[in-house]
């Protein structure tokens, strides 16, 4: 779980709800598990997955790399020594170019991505966030061409559709993990203290 201790996700399910947790072993390429080795700087085996609401509508991110109408939702990892909102605040601008408020901590999946037996484990956080401020416009044009909205029906219709389609391993994942956050965002919220 990298810098991200035991003490730490208590705090985070006291301000914003226990997540649901769910352990996934994932089959991907082993050129998966070493894209996934050289993302983990400083011991880092982790993201934050942000399901931004403005308006009724999701903020969604499209990298320089992906397919067209491959769009998911922005992620990032948080520095050593970072706390969650500072983390995501920072994400979140850099990624969307908007101001958030996290809400709601719907799941924590522990996955090990396996690639025939050479497997890196890694953990994705996924929170409800809405938009506070900003105009939807990535500031890091390195890591994200663009971003748009998209409703909930967009997102898991055609934007599902253009994810599977790739048949990259770890596209399917965050198609997989937006399938689970949905289904969290329909129930009503659990223990979270708002703050």
């Amino acid at each position: 779980m990298s810098f991200i201790t035991g003490e730490m996700l208590g705090e985070w399910e006291e301000r914003y709800g226990r997540p649901r947790v769910l352990q996934w072993r994932w089959p991907v390429t082993p050129g998966d598990v070493a894209g996934v080795r050289a993302s983990q700087k400083r011991g880092r085996a982790h993201d934050i997955t942000m399901f931004i609401f403005r308006r009724g509508r999701l903020a969604l991110i499209h990298k320089p790399f992906h397919e067209r109408g491959v769009y998911r939702a922005p992620s990032g990892g948080l520095e050593p020594g970072e706390t969650l909102e500072a983390g995501a605040a920072r994400e979140a601008w850099e990624e969307t170019g908007l101001d958030i408020a996290l809400e709601r901590y719907l799941l924590r999946i522990e996955a090990c991505f396996d690639a025939g037996g050479d497997v890196v484990r890694w953990t994705t956080h996924i929170f409800q966030a809405r938009a506070v401020g900003g105009r939807l416009e990535p500031h890091d044009h390195h890591e994200i061409a663009r971003a748009r909205y998209a409703t909930i029906e967009e997102l898991q219709g055609p934007i599902r559709a253009a994810l599977l389609r790739t048949g990259r391993r770890l596209l399917t994942y965050r198609a997989a993990l937006t399938d689970e956050a949905v289904a969290m965002l329909s129930e009503p919220a659990v223990g979270a203290a708002r703050g």
